[in-house]
């Protein structure tokens, strides 16, 4: 046991966190990391598998809070690989000497609000007790990797792998029979590389996915350039845009339910052309209306029999019983081509479920596909998975995954009700995943900052009912949108038992950015500040601009 004390306690060292360290010693403060693995990059220390990249551009997948940084920083691919980001992150860390205070090897098991000294007991793997006045959980999204269990996995012979916690050194797959479970997003990035290694690829579906051509290249150096002159703008820009990157809010005013199909598919055509997450903001009621979601979902329907030579292949293929950008839209390249390759085969395992692993590979009901690799690409237990492994305890010893049982409960996914100074970047019911994660991690970042300057030694938590009409509030913007259409880990679906809810923030990044800055300017409305509630109360419909002409669109979609 230890009684070392710091200011702040930062748990992760991805770019949460390492951005929060900065900052915190820019106030004078003193602030510690901790961080499981032995390096710094979050997310992209642990996810090396093949073709792992960002499906946000590189120029604006990157901090903005130093113009040195910005401009000095030179970035080779329109979408940055893994690699890249991993030493991007390396750059920022050794650039601002910020590894004398990040505790590398050392995961935090427990957090305890000690009530009578205001601070927290934050305790390690090691068994060290450390004290801290506040908490800030830079854990990241999707930072738990989800195993889920097969029976007779323990009898394969063969090598085994997860996408969520790759092997470092790499993996050769040259002259192996690999299978792969999963068709999310790793399994899409990845499945292109792998089979240009193996000799036999089988590639085992579930739930196809919705994906959009990357149509990555070489950055330009003169586009490069003429981005750099013109940061400020382009970042200002993309704050006031609905997910937080530029192009994701939508260019034409008129609903595409009232337009000729032809033109819209017009619109679509353009927008695959160019490639990247933009295509679901085509219209404001693509992913509102159904029938609009429709004319989506088929023209990429179309456009992956286009791309698979094997019509029968080709409709395994075609996602059906879900609207298109329900689940996170996937960015690929060269994904449906790979099977269009003579050693590359696909099981549909709701015609032939798997039924165990055995010591050759992979039974299902209607056979045995025999391995030398099998690679489980099963995604995460998104925003709350990692949170759930740490002994959070607030007032009165309460324990947060008891309180979050049913769900998460934040106001602003920044803090929790009776866990005072524990402050979560880019939490539930925030904008996170469903926005530019860079972005939304800066302006969590700078407001618990801000946060902490102004309580000082004090304690700050939310009101328990700015807590409820924030979870409410969220609820209802989801409820609004196709998102709650599909199985989706945005709503838990891929972990047996966790309670379906949304769990990020819809009402888009401006919008969310005006709503935290009222809370702020009104005497910090929604908190108790040293057991005193504030009088000040922010509705966040205020902000919120609602098309009338959608919401007719709402009442069909809901009675259908």
């Amino acid at each position: 046991m230890s009684d070392s004390r710091i200011d702040v306690a930062i748990v992760g060292a991805g770019f949460s966190g390492l951005y929060m360290l900065h900052k915190l010693r820019k106030m004078g403060l003193k602030a510690t990391i901790f961080e499981a693995g032995d390096g710094v990059g979050g997310t992209w220390y642990w996810n090396r598998y093949p073709g792992a990249r960002c499906d946000i551009e590189s120029m604006e997948y990157s901090y903005s809070w130093s113009e040195e940084l910005e401009q000095d920083w030179e970035w080779s691919e329109r979408y940055s690989p893994q690699p890249e980001i991993l030493d991007y992150a390396n750059h920022v860390a050794d650039r601002f000497e910020l590894r004398d205070d990040i505790r590398f090897s050392t995961r935090v098991t427990a957090a305890h609000f000690d009530e009578e000294a205001n601070l927290w007991h934050v305790t390690i793997d090691s068994g060290e007790t450390v004290q801290a006045r506040h908490v800030v959980m830079a854990t990241g999204c999707l930072s738990s990797p989800n195993k889920p269990e097969f029976e007779g996995e323990a009898d394969f012979e063969g090598e085994t792998y997860l996408t969520g916690l790759w092997p470092h050194e790499g993996v050769d797959f040259s002259g192996k029979r690999v299978g792969v479970i999963g068709t999310g997003s790793s399994a899409i990035q990845s499945i292109p590389i792998i089979a240009r290694e193996a000799d036999a690829l089988t590639v085992f579906q579930r739930t196809p996915n919705y994906a959009i051509p990357a149509h990555n290249h070489p950055l330009d150096p003169d586009y490069a350039a003429t981005i750099k002159s013109e940061y400020p703008a382009i970042r200002e820009e993309a704050r006031d845009q609905a997910a937080g990157f530029v192009g994701s809010s939508t260019e034409h005013d008129d609903l595409a339910i009232e337009l000729p199909k032809e033109d819209v598919r017009a619109e679509l055509e353009k927008r695959w052309a160019r490639g990247g997450l933009t295509f679901m903001a085509s219209y404001p009621d693509m992913g509102i209306s159904l029938k609009t979601n429709d004319i989506a979902a088929e023209f990429i329907r179309d456009k992956i029999r286009e791309r698979v030579d094997d019509p029968e292949t080709a409709e395994l293929l075609c996602p059906r019983d879900y609207p298109a950008g329900a689940k996170r839209m996937c960015v690929d390249i060269d994904y449906y081509e790979t099977f269009n390759k003579d050693h590359v085969s696909l099981v549909d395992i709701n015609a032939t479920p798997i039924e165990r692993i055995t010591a050759k590979g992979v039974q299902t009901s209607d056979q045995e596909y025999e391995f030398d690799a099998i690679v489980f690409a099963t995604g995460f237990d998104a925003m709350t998975g990692t949170l759930a492994k740490i002994d959070i305890r607030g007032r009165g010893g309460a324990k947060l995954s008891e309180k979050w049982a049913a769900g998460p409960l934040t106001y602003l996914g920044l803090m929790s009700t009776d866990y005072p100074n524990l402050f979560l970047v880019t939490g539930p019911q925030s904008p996170s995943v469903i926005s530019n994660m860079m972005v939304s991690i800066e302006q969590h970042v700078d407001w618990i900052a801000d946060c902490i300057g102004a309580v000082g030694d004090g304690v700050i938590e939310p009101i328990q009912q700015a807590e409820t009409e924030w979870v409410e509030h969220t609820n209802m913007i989801a409820s609004m949108t196709v998102y709650p259409y599909a199985k989706s880990w945005y709503l838990g679906d891929n972990i047996p038992g966790k309670p379906r809810i949304f769990m990020a923030y819809l009402g888009g990044v401006p919008e969310y950015r005006k709503i935290c800055d009222a809370v702020i300017e009104q005497g910090y409305a929604g908190f108790a500040l040293n057991g005193v509630p504030s009088n000040a109360k922010v509705d966040p419909m205020e902000f919120m601009e609602v098309d009338e002409r959608l919401l007719p669109l709402i009442a069909e979609r809901e009675a259908a």
